[in-house]
């Protein structure tokens, strides 16, 4: 008998995977970092990816605008230079003198400092005139450019833009011409030192270390921030940028994006054409710099990558713990705060992120709390403020208002004193012809036979309407001196603006201001004190208009030593002392007498236009507003005054020498005579005055 076999134990059930067995918050952990650090790595990888395609895209377009933006400055340069020639285009300009014409070349090569040659060409185009800084003055030379296409392509174009040379191989100039308007027009021809270019180069920022320049259409250099490289008439049609950019190459229009650049580096190369004068602007900024914003995407995405995935574990297993009651608890909370119950407070203390979240939002629902609270108060105050602002602005716009209204008020003045002038003559004229004839009629009636109570009563009538035009003479010639301080408050001719010998001037001045003075009253003598520096040498001045300021202030200074001796003060000597000094770059003028002086209240209004203090007929008050804008808005210098009542009176001139040569030889002083005044010089001396 056989023994049975045994019986097989049944087979062990599967041992689930060690991770399966995990408690819930553990499968929710695991599962929850899985799961956002999946979708953390995909979406860097895509985001990884586009930025880099959107930076590349952004930094060859940003690129493109800056050599856009370029081009429009090198543009408006050329612009600019072309509006400065048109003012000598007008139609009526030829027809002007021969020395007008030289001088309006003359101030457009000073307001433009990059032509450095003009020259007028006739209708035939005979060349009549040309100025230049660099070779002498020509006046009808009649050299015959009515072939050249300075000539001909001005007049066909209005405008036209030369090819670019180079000056003894180095500097690069560009010739252009502006027809003038009208039929039968002439030309101006104009050659433009195209180095100056290398400001506007400079200015263009492209980036941290990028930079851009202009080159022909043949590639050569005209404007470059190293303007060694422009001076040696460099070739860059080798770079291969500059070659793609060029005419006919089969990248024409194209940029050539990434490239290497003058110093060997990579480079972001874009280019803009200016079509006018055929020239190309390129950019480039280093490839470092131009792609930084990607590199800094690609770094920040890894880190924000790498720290999404550390955040999801530890969010992950907190909230896996701890997560159902207070999470519960915060969407209650939410709920009433949404509801508008900001009273209430969310209590979470689980010490972890949920308990700081419930802070933030209790935090948030009292910010809340305090903004609904505090609105109607910052709503009136913004309101206050909006107020304010707009009564600010509206004092500006009265202030404009103002000024246009008193600048219209300039102009009507100027005009109405034009129109009294001529009438006002004739008043003059014929009061004084009348006076004449008054001791005529006298003449007449002297030898008739007249009893006496008639001839008592034709003497007084006769005096009486001779008195009478005494006076409408004496007020006629007041009215006389208002219109023509009145003329020269609006004028606007300063006459030649040169350098002049200031100690001579001064000098001059003084002797005018003493012989006038001294004709108009024979009786009047008073110390002149010179102090004169030698160093005081030359400045650049409108001689004419500083002779009339020293005329006005001596003659103010003699009224007011006169007005002083007039009260008998015992040993009074009256001084005008006039001091020069050498200040650098200005020149300082002293005025000083030792008069009435002039009191608080009225030297806070001396330079007001029409304010005087002296009796009627003796002052407009216009001369001392005249000196002020002569030496202040004329030519940018300054006035002040020191002064004490009853013991002197001091003006301190300061005009800045502005382009003085030095080496040149001294000019004639301003005025032409030193002798005793004559009656025009009288007129100049008791005219011009305005101290109070």
């Amino acid at each position: 008998m056989t023994a049975p076999r045994p019986t097989a134990a049944p087979p062990a059930a599967t041992a689930p995977p060690r991770w399966f067995r995990l408690p819930l918050a553990g499968k929710f952990a695991v599962a929850f970092v899985g799961l956002v650090s999946l979708v953390l790595l995909i979406n860097g990888a895509v985001d990884l990816t586009l930025n880099y395609q959107d930076a590349k895209r952004t930094a060859i377009e940003t690129q493109r605008t800056k050599a856009r933006a370029a081009a429009e400055r090198v543009d408006a340069f050329l612009s600019s230079i072309e509006g400065q020639i048109g003012w000598t285009t007008r139609a009526e300009w030829r027809r002007v003198s021969p020395e007008q014409q030289r001088y309006d070349f003359i101030r457009l090569l000073r307001q433009a400092p990059a032509i450095t040659e003009v020259a007028y060409l006739d209708p035939a185009g005979k060349e009549q005139l040309r100025v230049s800084r660099l070779e002498p003055d020509s006046v009808a030379s009649g050299k015959d450019f009515s072939t050249s296409p300075r000539f001909t392509q001005a007049l066909a174009q209005k405008t036209w833009f030369g090819p670019v040379y180079f000056r003894r191989g180095s500097e690069p100039y560009m010739t252009v011409s502006v027809a003038h308007a009208g039929r039968d027009p002439g030309v101006t021809v104009a050659e433009v030192n195209l180095k100056l270019i290398w400001d506007v180069v400079s200015a263009i920022n492209v980036g941290e270390h990028g930079y851009a320049f202009v080159t022909t259409a043949t590639g050569r250099l005209i404007a470059h921030p190293d303007l060694s490289l422009v001076l040696r008439d460099t070739d860059l049609s080798g770079l291969p940028e500059v070659a793609a950019a060029l005419p006919g190459s089969r990248m024409a229009g194209q940029d050539y994006e990434i490239t290497t650049g003058l110093d060997g580096g990579w480079v972001l190369a874009a280019h803009a054409t200016i079509p006018r004068v055929d020239w190309i602007v390129f950019v480039q900024e280093s490839l470092r710099d131009a792609m930084g914003p990607a590199l800094e995407s690609v770094i920040q995405t890894t880190s924000l990558m790498g720290l999404g995935v550390l955040l999801a574990a530890v969010a992950g297993t907190f909230l896996a713990r701890r997560m159902v009651v207070p999470i519960r608890e915060l969407e209650d909370g939410a709920e009433r705060f949404g509801a508008g119950d900001l009273s209430e407070r969310i209590v979470i203390r689980t010490g972890d992120e949920i308990e700081t979240l419930a802070h933030r939002f209790n935090t948030m629902a009292s910010r809340v709390q305090d903004s609904y609270e505090t609105l109607e108060a910052k709503v009136e105050e913004r309101t206050r403020d909006l107020n304010r602002s707009l009564d600010d602005l509206q004092r500006a716009q009265s202030r404009l208002v103002q000024s246009e209204k008193l600048a219209s008020l300039g102009q009507l003045t100027a005009g109405i004193a034009h129109e009294i002038k001529n009438p006002l003559n004739f008043v003059n004229n014929f009061a004084s012809l009348s006076n004449e004839l008054v001791d005529e009629l006298r003449e007449v009636l002297e030898p008739t036979s007249l009893d006496p109570d008639t001839r008592a009563e034709v003497e007084e009538l006769a005096g009486l309407l001779k008195g009478n035009l005494e006076k409408v003479v004496q007020h006629g010639k007041r009215a006389d001196s208002i219109v023509k301080n009145m003329l020269l408050h609006s004028r606007t001719g300063s006459g030649e603006h040169r350098p002049v010998e200031v100690n001579a001037l001064v000098e001059e001045s003084l002797n005018l201001a003493y012989h006038g003075a001294r004709a108009a009253k024979p009786g009047f003598n008073v110390t002149l004190v010179r102090d004169y520096d030698p160093a005081a040498g030359l400045a650049d001045l409108y001689p004419q208009e500083i002779t009339r300021v020293l005329l006005n202030l001596m003659s103010n200074g003699f009224y007011a030593t006169e007005k002083r001796a007039a009260d008998g003060e015992p040993g009074y000597a009256p001084t005008l002392s006039v001091v020069t000094r050498d200040r650098g770059d200005g020149v300082e003028i002293r005025v000083r007498d030792n008069g009435t002086g002039i009191p608080d209240s009225v030297k806070a209004k001396m330079f007001d236009p029409f304010f005087t203090t002296k009796p009627a007929g003796e002052g407009t008050g216009l001369g001392l507003s005249l000196s002020h804008d002569i030496l202040v808005k004329q030519h940018g210098g300054t006035v002040d005054v020191a002064t004490e009542p009853g013991a002197f009176t001091e003006f301190i001139i300061t005009l800045p020498r502005q382009s003085v040569t030095p080496d040149a030889p001294p000019r004639p002083p301003t005025l032409a005579t030193t002798e005793p005044a004559t009656e025009p010089a009288t007129e100049a001396a008791t005219e011009t005055e305005s101290q109070p």
